[in-house]
């Protein structure tokens, strides 16, 4: 009998030192630096970072999305498969298939000419084909146009009929009715709403989500990941979700990946880097975010990110960081795990500890376990750092997300 247990252990996603970098005409732009990032089956993975860290490029290099002036490098594993080895076909064939974005601005992200029904409906023409037309491709090349007309009708009714339940599904009023009406017609939470049940219409394996909530006021937000929780749970897709809310993050996700400068500079389960964050710049993020009582001032980062127009040499917080040495500015730190048994340091450590190996990254809800990764690790003797940033309008935990507000079908226009 086969052993399929390496196969069935592996991540969904694997992407092994990405780089990507952009040939201008006086200078290049050096916007990913060497990122690993592993997605489990069923898992959400948030990442993090301020604007310009290199979010949005990672994620649009899993789907081959960059410009033609980008230059990437490293592997990038779909299910066993680098798809940086894929042509533009392979690439079409899974996108919006096996691998969907739900992207930032619902308004740029709708046709403005095509009702947002045609839009959902095209998606799902495009990777599947018709149930039980019983054409087959001789009947297609000989009698040519009565089939294909033949072909365009029963694809456009069965397509039609899958994006109304779709549109019911995602919490759209009206569905027959609104399927027929135009971006401009819906509000803001109703476009992104129209945008997820495009992405899940063919029920993807892996589902980008690059600040799905971002342009959305916060009653409205809950709704979506209230919508994306439930989307996880029926379909069991993997989530990918980029974003700058500390508080979302702490709600939905499994694990949380830390950018900063296109390093990814920390990775952990996502109690355990809210509770113990142990990269500075980690610490500086979470230190930064408002808190809820009275009389605190906000602990901004002091400086300036490094310049992208250069190469990387050294590790890119160093200019930031309150514990910085010569060698920082030497070589970017190797991951260095961290168990929860470490002794408290008082200044920096680095480097691997020997025999204290990387376990496997965990499956949701599940026993397996994944160790808290940094590539830079600040200590303070006796530190404690309380981070209570969770969403006011968020409840919930392990990616169950409840409203408390916002009464049914408030956002109907």
């Amino acid at each position: 009998m086969e052993d399929t247990t390496d196969e069935s252990r592996a991540p969904l996603l694997d992407v092994s030192d990405l780089s990507v970098r952009f040939d201008g005409s006086d200078e290049q732009v050096y916007a990913v630096n060497g990122v690993d990032l592993s997605v489990e089956r069923g898992e959400t993975v948030g990442i993090v970072g301020e604007s310009g860290s290199g979010k949005s490029v990672t994620a649009l290099s899993v789907l081959k999305m960059l410009e033609d002036t980008a230059s990437v490098t490293g592997t990038v594993r779909f299910d066993g498969e680098d798809l940086l080895t894929l042509d533009d076909d392979a690439m079409r064939d899974l996108r919006g298939d096996r691998i969907s974005m739900i992207y930032q601005d619902p308004g740029s992200s709708l046709n403005p000419v095509l009702s947002t029904g045609d839009q959902v409906s095209e998606t799902i023409r495009t990777h599947r084909p018709p149930a039980g037309e019983g054409v087959s491709w001789l009947e297609r090349s000989v009698l040519g146009n009565l089939f294909r007309s033949k072909d365009s009708a029963i694809r456009h009714e069965q397509s039609w009929e899958q994006t109304v339940d779709l549109f019911e599904r995602v919490g759209i009023p009206l569905p027959e009715q609104r399927a027929l009406e135009y971006p401009h017609e819906f509000s803001g939470g109703m476009k992104q709403r129209a945008l997820i049940a495009m992405a899940i219409s063919c029920q993807p394996d892996l589902l980008i989500a690059d600040e799905p909530t971002t342009a959305l006021d916060v009653t409205i937000e809950a709704q979506i990941l209230d919508l994306l929780a439930e989307v996880q749970e029926t379909f069991g897709t993997s989530i990918l979700f980029i974003t700058h809310d500390m508080g979302v993050v702490r709600e939905v996700c499994d694990s949380v990946a830390v950018m900063y400068a296109g390093h990814l500079v920390e990775r952990a389960e996502t109690e355990a880097l809210f509770e113990s964050p142990k990269h500075p710049y980690t610490k500086a993020l979470l230190r930064s975010v408002p808190r809820l009582e009275g009389g605190t001032e906000l602990d901004p980062l002091p400086g300036q990110v490094p310049k992208f127009t250069e190469e990387p040499t050294g590790c890119p917080f160093a200019s930031r960081c309150e514990a910085v040495n010569d060698a920082c500015y030497d070589a970017f730190p190797p991951a260095y795990p961290v168990g929860p048994d470490d002794s408290p340091l008082s200044v920096r450590s680095r480097g691997a500890v020997a025999g204290d190996p990387v376990r496997d990254p965990p499956v949701r809800r599940s026993d397996r376990t994944y160790d808290h990764v940094a590539h830079c690790v600040l200590y303070g003797a006796d530190e404690t750092l309380t981070a209570p940033v969770e969403s006011p309008t968020v409840e919930g935990t392990d990616s169950q997300v409840s409203t408390s507000a916002a009464p049914e079908g408030s956002d109907s226009r």
